[in-house]
């Protein structure tokens, strides 16, 4: 870890302290704002999150999905910007199980929470990043063990307790390949693993970039996971952007009541040296920018293209 990554680390954590721990009321406390100034505004922010389209990979039991304009139901025709002044969009979507996701543990037990009854706190975490792309280079159908846990801990430190951790394995680099869903070898975690994790280190959840957590005949991995009241991230993305310690990731997900699976996006923190991610003022935010080439309705691609 560089100098200047120490000191946004160890800033942050004085900050915070001081926010939420200080005692004496006459000690002035640093705010959320102060820390968002000091510390966030200068970070390098990195999507970690695929695009959806009818296109992309899929498992073939939920089957495609479809993107349309949206119908006024007085003229039976497509919302237009030329007569309406506005469009909309149609998703007949196959499955809330698509791209990156948040998997909450009412997918495999219904007596635990759906995605809409998970707690707020499932906002910003620390975020660790366990490389395995190497072996995963060697042998596509690689299983994260508690070994490559150990290994990151003797170059890292323990994981803290309540951290995200996502696994690298590069599998996402051929996305958005359709055929990425017939591989019957993928990248995966080991159920010893994912013990570790959740019982010995006490993690928020793990993510990984296939879209199933492990290539057993019976998921055992994602089975203990969601049938014991655990969450975990698919399909994630950019994991090669995102330095292995350091980084915060903030979690995001539509509130469907019920639902059984959930579109994310996660973004990761990165300190305000790191080589990948833009900074806040970097691009134009407020207004947004605007395109040279207008979006408009693309017939084989099933969605509005540039």
């Amino acid at each position: 870890m560089t100098r200047a990554k120490v000191v946004v680390a160890v800033g942050l954590m004085f900050l915070l302290a001081g926010c939420f721990f200080t005692g004496d009321k006459t000690t002035p406390q640093a705010s959320l704002w102060d820390i968002y100034e000091r510390f966030l505004k200068k970070a390098k922010y990195v999507d970690l999150t695929h695009t959806i389209n009818p296109s992309i990979p899929v498992w073939h039991g939920f089957g495609p999905s479809k993107f349309s304009s949206t119908i006024d139901p007085s003229t039976k025709r497509p919302y237009a910007y030329e007569k309406n002044g506005f469009e909309a969009t149609h998703y007949d979507l196959s499955t809330d199980q698509l791209g990156t996701q948040l998997d909450p543990p009412a997918h495999w037990n219904p007596y635990y929470p759906a995605i809409d009854e998970l707690p707020a706190t499932y906002t910003i975490r620390p975020l660790v990043v366990i490389p395995i792309q190497d072996k995963v280079a060697k042998n596509p159908g690689y299983r994260m063990t508690v070994d490559d846990i150990r290994a990151w801990e003797q170059r890292n430190g323990q994981i803290p307790e309540g951290t995200v951790v996502f696994i690298r394995s590069d599998w996402s680099k051929d996305w958005p390949n359709p055929d990425l869903a017939t591989r019957k070898e993928f990248p995966g975690v080991t159920l010893a693993a994912l013990k570790f994790l959740h019982l010995e280190r006490k993690i928020l959840f793990h993510g990984h970039e296939a879209l199933d957590t492990d290539t057993t005949p019976t998921l055992e991995g994602e089975a203990w996971l969601l049938r014991n009241g655990y969450t975990q991230a698919e399909g994630v993305a950019n994991l090669d952007e995102v330095p292995e310690k350091g980084a915060l990731v903030a979690i995001g997900f539509p509130k469907f009541q019920g639902g059984t699976g959930g579109y994310a996006r996660f973004v990761a923190i990165c300190p305000p040296d790191w080589k990948y991610g833009v900074t806040v003022g970097e691009l134009p935010e407020a207004p947004l920018k605007m395109f040279a080439e207008p979006l408009h309705w693309d017939t084989k691609a099933g969605t509005r293209v540039r």
